[in-house]
């Protein structure tokens, strides 16, 4: 029967950090379903979703505690069960752009939560503007809308929270 795992890991970014993980995934016969993997200032953070049978699971998790303590890696590990699909959402993607600013992510986020939109994955970063030089910030995420919500109005109220903020944004149907 097959288990997952999630595995979240994070450590000095180093060339042949990615192999040396999931190698040990790989010998001890997982497969990764799902990941995510970035350099984050000098660290390297990876987030994986990993499936296998109750052995091979047990498994990784003995030989990626020892890979830990090899490598420096701080490692979490959880069992875990993958999402089940659900027809009563709408996948929806968010692109934002603005001057560079606190509390970006959590005032998009907020205005998510307040409307129970389930945010499914986020991307930021940070970069100087071609021409000026200035500090932009930009956001993109991945959304779960409810079906019930009136996605005219959603829209419109996104615009005006957008306005609100001085983000230039889109809130558009993901694109399969």
């Amino acid at each position: 029967m097959k288990q997952h795992l999630a595995i979240s890991a994070i450590g000095p970014d180093r060339t042949g950090l990615v192999h040396d993980l999931t190698q040990v995934i790989s010998d001890c016969g997982g497969n990764i379903s799902e990941s995510r993997m970035a350099s984050l200032g000098s660290e390297f953070a990876m987030v994986l979703l990993v499936s296998g049978n109750w052995h091979s699971l047990a498994k990784l998790e003995t030989e990626m505690a020892k890979l830990a303590d090899a490598s420096g890696l701080t490692l979490h590990m959880r069992r875990t069960e993958p999402r089940s699909s659900r027809t009563d959402l709408l996948p929806y993607s968010i692109d934002a752009v603005c001057l560079d600013q606190t509390g970006i992510v959590s005032a998009i986020s907020g205005f998510c939560s307040r409307r129970s939109i389930d945010i499914a994955e986020v991307a930021t970063r940070s970069y100087p503007a071609a021409h000026t030089g200035a500090l932009m910030f930009s956001v993109q995420m991945v959304v779960n809308v409810p079906a019930k919500l009136h996605l005219a109005h959603l829209r419109e109220e996104f615009m005006e929270f957008c306005d609100s903020m001085n983000l230039d944004a889109i809130l558009e149907p993901v694109k399969s």
